[in-house]
């Protein structure tokens, strides 16, 4: 899972540790820790983010990942999965819409993605499915943060004292 190539990533500086992060946009934990963990990452400058979407409340989850994971092509996936953590309206069509094109997306472009890669998103969510079940993860957010998992929403100190701890663990 932490050499994952296919999943949306953002990498911040030359990464050292890798971070595998199970999330829901309809999660109210995961939109709370999404600053909390961003900024951690950001000041430790050397990780890379592995998105996972992994869609367990419901439709308007689903289809917001699958809408984030099709916009993956145009290389605005980590700005799109920011605006939808922040995003306090319920995720519809019109939302999913507004958010993608002010990431810098193109609907028209996304709408024709999902149709051409359906089999591969399905896919994808099926592996972040089988790979949260295998690390028994029970819900969102989850974070495998080098080899230390953590579960539930933390603050950026807590993000912080953990990724310093799984660091120590690989050394």
């Amino acid at each position: 899972m932490l050499e994952d190539e296919v999943s949306p990533s953002w990498t911040v500086g030359a990464p050292t540790l890798s971070v595998v992060v199970f999330t829901d946009y309809q999660c109210p934990a995961c939109k709370l820790a999404s600053p909390a963990f961003h900024a951690a990452v950001a000041r430790d400058g050397h990780t890379r983010v592995i998105y996972r979407d992994w869609p367990i409340f419901g439709l308007r989850s689903e289809r917001a990942a699958r809408v984030a994971i099709a916009a993956a092509r145009q290389g605005i996936y980590p700005a799109l999965h920011d605006r939808l953590m922040a995003e306090r309206r319920v995720i519809d069509e019109m939302v999913l819409r507004e958010d993608l094109e002010a990431a810098g997306g193109n609907w028209a472009m996304t709408q024709r993605d999902l149709r051409a890669h359906a089999n591969d998103i399905d896919a994808q969510l099926e592996r972040n499915s089988r790979d949260a079940a295998s690390l028994k993860v029970a819900g969102t957010p989850a974070y495998l943060i080098g080899p230390l998992l953590v579960t539930g929403a933390l603050d950026e100190s807590g993000f912080t004292k953990a990724i310093v701890a799984a660091r120590a663990q690989v050394r």
